[in-house]
């Protein structure tokens, strides 16, 4: 099984994407710098399989040939990114055409893989070494890494279809329009907005504050950005997102089991979110730096943060009752399939930038372009992301249920 990868994914091989660093801050052209703050039967795909089909007992067949050039581009349509292993390209085919079957299709994938991993612990590896054994477990490995593909891709059709199910356009590869903005998609904030719920909504709106500042309500002014700078803007917000609906269910949890803090720790609390030195500019431990609102947002929160200048909701002073231990676990994601999918979904919609990282972390920026984008544009972006990580969270749960793949 995969070791849990951290939301700054610093122990992964290969070096992750520039877009998946800290950021600094959203840099303007205008001088003004803004710290960001259906009953089915399915066949399931065996390798060197030239068409899957899935049907029903009427008779209904639909068939994806998976050895046409053509059958990768469909996902195009409803997502930046394009799926490269032939189940991702099944998944992608079964979302234009039939949507509703993505999850009998999931199942009976996954059922399968459960059953290949089940027999290849079985199986013994041969007794005598050389190129016998070598062979062994290089099939071993490519057969690994086929699963673990099939498996991120199977986690991003179904963030997909659950956009899908909103009836929401995921935005698409960013490319400018005649005027040179990118910002050409609709807006839908607020089918975005009623995706959460409210307690968590509010801590988005403060995200948003914190990113957008003084321009939260100014949504027709455009500015030139650096690509990369909104790339990892976007990224850190899929994982607060993600963070934001773990930390939801345990909230829900506790609250059902009336076992939250009273109104008089609540008011302590409060008065810890206003004065602890911890995030309000002063010392911090290291643990808490691996929090997404704090540690991958640009610029940090160093003039605002949980409590600067904004409400604070129920929820937040939930999430700062948390010591650092439980803090830095919550911030953290729990499989390298999830910080995978962040991280190829954020270089499909914002392309792959050609940047140099030196062994000190420093990134040359050299390449670096500019984009002119609304700032408008700009929260239907964050809206979008922490949507997509909050669906993430959902869709791992879901897939780890029938086959286990996180350790956390």
């Amino acid at each position: 099984m995969e070791a849990p990868a951290t939301a700054t994914a610093t122990l992964l091989s290969p070096p992750p994407s520039v877009y998946l660093r800290t950021p600094s801050a959203l840099a303007f052209r205008s001088n003004h710098r803004f710290p960001t703050k259906l009953s089915t039967s399915l066949s399931i795909y065996k390798q060197g399989h030239g068409k899957l089909c899935i049907g029903s007992r009427r008779g209904f067949v639909v068939r994806a040939a998976l050895s046409s050039p053509e059958s990768s581009e469909p996902s195009s349509k409803i997502a930046p990114l394009k799926m490269e292993s032939p189940i991702g390209q099944f998944l992608s085919q079964i979302l234009i055409t039939h949507p509703h079957l993505v999850p009998a299709a999931v199942e009976q994938q996954l059922e399968q893989f459960q059953t290949d991993f089940d027999g290849d612990k079985q199986k013994k590896e041969p007794s005598a070494s050389g190129t016998d054994l070598v062979l062994y477990r290089r099939i071993a490995e490519v057969k690994a890494k086929e699963r673990r593909t099939a498996l991120e891709e199977i986690l991003y059709a179904l963030v997909v279809q659950k956009f899908m199910d909103a009836n929401i356009s995921l935005i698409p590869s960013l490319t400018p329009n005649p005027s040179g903005q990118v910002d050409s998609w609709p807006i839908e904030d607020g089918r975005l907005e009623e995706l959460h719920s409210p307690e968590a909504y509010e801590m988005i709106q403060n995200h948003l504050a914190l990113i957008l500042g003084n321009r939260l309500g100014d949504s027709t002014s455009v500015a030139q950005i650096s690509k990369i700078r909104v790339g990892q803007v976007y990224a850190a917000s899929v994982m607060y997102g993600y963070f934001l609906k773990r930390v939801f269910q345990r909230f829900q949890l506790e609250k059902a089991m009336k076992i939250l803090p009273n109104a008089a720790e609540e008011n302590s609390i409060q008065q810890t979110v206003v004065d602890d030195s911890r995030i309000s500019g002063g010392e911090r431990p290291s643990q808490v730096m691996s929090h997404p609102e704090v540690s991958t947002l640009p610029g940090g929160i160093s003039s605002g943060g949980f409590g600067y200048g904004s409400k604070v909701s129920r929820l937040r002073t939930y999430v700062m009752s948390f010591d650092s231990e439980t803090l830095q676990r919550y911030a953290t994601l729990r499989s390298k399939e999830a910080l995978s999918i962040i991280e190829k979904h954020t270089e499909a919609l914002f392309g792959r930038p050609e940047m140099v990282v030196s062994p000190e972390g420093i990134i040359d920026s050299s390449k670096d372009e500019s984009i002119k984008i609304s700032f408008g544009g700009l929260k239907r972006l964050v809206l979008e992301a922490v949507t997509f990580g909050s669906f993430l969270w959902d869709v791992e749960s879901y897939v780890d249920s029938r086959y286990h793949f996180v350790l956390n």
